[in-house]
């Protein structure tokens, strides 16, 4: 009985550097993250965290070293839709509502088989405010409009830089719940954070940014 090929990490890491103005950000860089799998991405403030999440989003590009996904050498293209970022910057529209800006997202990349904008807002705790321009929301609200969304599209990979930043104790347990919810339908994360992870779902790996 010929035994199957073993399955290539999601996202892999090698060498991975990433340069400013000749500068190294960070790097050499090496890791790798599977399906099923939530990573930590530890460093100093300035070590380049931020960095290399805008980097696997496909904001920048590779300075030194591969990168490759799901076996094959990365090409922004191949991953547009299965990688997601949750950025400082939400990426909303602040004169359309939180319906709308779901329904610009979901016209780029798809939405999950069964997930409607009005669901996905609903448990998200946003019901009520479906139509309400994001402008004329809180900190928190426009955070929970962003997590709709991660609820909505259909990524595979998130890309989530200090998700918990301007949430409530309820909307951190928000963020640890989609997280645990994701990584056990096979999805994979990174995460920055200043320590409000709280993941049952097994220890996660930790990332260490260097210079």
């Amino acid at each position: 009985m010929i035994a199957a090929a073993p399955v290539p990490p999601l996202l892999e890491a090698r060498a991975l550097s990433f340069f400013r103005a000749d500068e190294p950000v960070f790097g050499p860089l090496d890791f790798s993250l599977h399906a099923g799998e939530l990573a930590l991405v530890e460093g100093d403030n300035g070590s380049g965290k931020t960095t290399l999440l805008r980097l696997l989003a496909g904001l920048l590009h590779v300075g030194a070293g591969e990168l490759r996904w799901r076996g094959e050498p990365w090409q922004r293209e191949a991953c547009a839709g299965e990688t997601l970022l949750l950025g400082h910057q939400l990426g909303l529209k602040a004169d359309l509502s939180a319906r709308e800006n779901l329904a610009v997202a979901a016209g780029l990349h798809g939405r999950r088989e069964g997930a409607s904008a009005d669901g996905v807002l609903a448990a998200i705790g946003l019901a009520g405010y479906e139509d309400e321009p994001v402008r004329r929301l809180s900190a928190g609200q426009k955070k929970r409009v962003a997590l709709a969304r991660l609820r909505l599209l259909p990524a595979t990979l998130w890309l989530l830089d200090e998700p918990y930043a301007n949430l409530d104790r309820a909307g951190i347990e928000l963020v640890n719940a989609l997280l645990e919810e994701h990584i056990a339908q096979g999805g994979a994360a990174l995460v920055t954070s200043h320590g409000a992870v709280s993941f049952h779902g097994g220890a996660p790996r930790r990332i260490r940014m260097h210079a």
